[in-house]
């Protein structure tokens, strides 16, 4: 188990492994420490069968705000020089850890509350799920700085959101709260503030009792279907879906169905 870092506290609750973006006083602005976490975190998640799924959150009330301009301003050199090392043995360690260039195998869920802006709304494009306090706010800024968002919004917003909705965001860097970025799609539940988490660890238990190998499968045919025609589509689905009937764990939960019990899924 990992043990995270000064800027991401990792915790397990059950069979989901949350982590926490740990950076309060900076509101949760992004750090070499935190990054370096966030990716150990996404690859201790991908190797413990155990784990069935990953809440991401931050602590202190705040999701995160992105870069750290003043640390950027001051020379672009971020806190955690001596975490310098990983980045330089795995270059692309940072956009891994914003999920540009990683997706866990296990679903994400977020869990918001404060601000999620710039790169904080740009590592949530790369979850699952959304839930978010009523308080918290949401929008891409960085033109407001002359800035451009590099961490994946320019492609995959408007996959996410209808397009007029993403290049409105993208293009004026306004704030959007929490009830317009629902009704526009870019997150799924809102909630009183500070029962995020809450909401999430609840929704992630929900996904850890179902069969462990149908949910990974489930939720990299919807990725990888995303891109391709509905023919195209439906016969990767077969591809990938066939196998996971041919599996003990399939079996086990029409067992467990005809048993009127809870099924004991062991990734089979």
């Amino acid at each position: 188990m990992t043990s995270g870092t000064e800027h991401l506290v990792v915790e397990r609750v059950g069979a989901t492994l949350v982590l926490a973006l740990n950076r309060p006083e900076a509101k949760n602005a992004l750090s070499l420490p935190m990054l370096v976490g966030l990716y150990d975190g996404w690859l201790e998640a991908d190797a413990d069968d155990s784990v069935r799924s990953v809440v991401l959150t931050g602590a202190g009330g705040v999701f995160c705000a992105g870069m750290d301009l003043k640390a950027l301003a001051g020379g672009g050199r971020m806190a955690g020089d001596h975490y310098r090392a990983r980045l330089k043995e795995d270059p692309d360690l940072h956009w891994k850890a914003m999920l540009r260039h990683h997706r866990p195998r296990k679903p994400v869920i977020a869990a918001v509350e404060g601000h999620c802006v710039a790169g904080g709304t740009e590592i949530l494009q790369g979850t699952d799920i959304r839930i978010a306090g009523h308080g918290a706010t949401f929008g891409l800024y960085e033109v407001r700085r002359g800035l451009f968002p590099i961490g994946g919004s320019t492609v995959r917003l408007a996959r996410q959101v209808p397009r007029t909705h993403a290049l409105e965001m993208l293009l004026t860097g306004r704030p959007y709260a929490a009830e317009e970025a629902a009704r526009i799609g870019l997150i799924g539940h809102v909630v009183e503030d500070g029962a995020a988490l809450d909401k999430a660890l609840e929704i992630a238990a929900l996904i850890n009792a179902n069969g462990p190998l149908a949910v990974e499968a489930v939720k990299e045919s919807v990725y990888e279907t995303a891109g391709m025609t509905e023919t195209e589509g439906l016969r990767s689905e077969l591809e990938r879906g066939w196998p996971v009937f041919d599996t003990a764990d399939a079996k086990e939960g029409s067992k467990a169905f005809a048993e009127k019990r809870p099924p004991v899924y062991r990734r089979a």
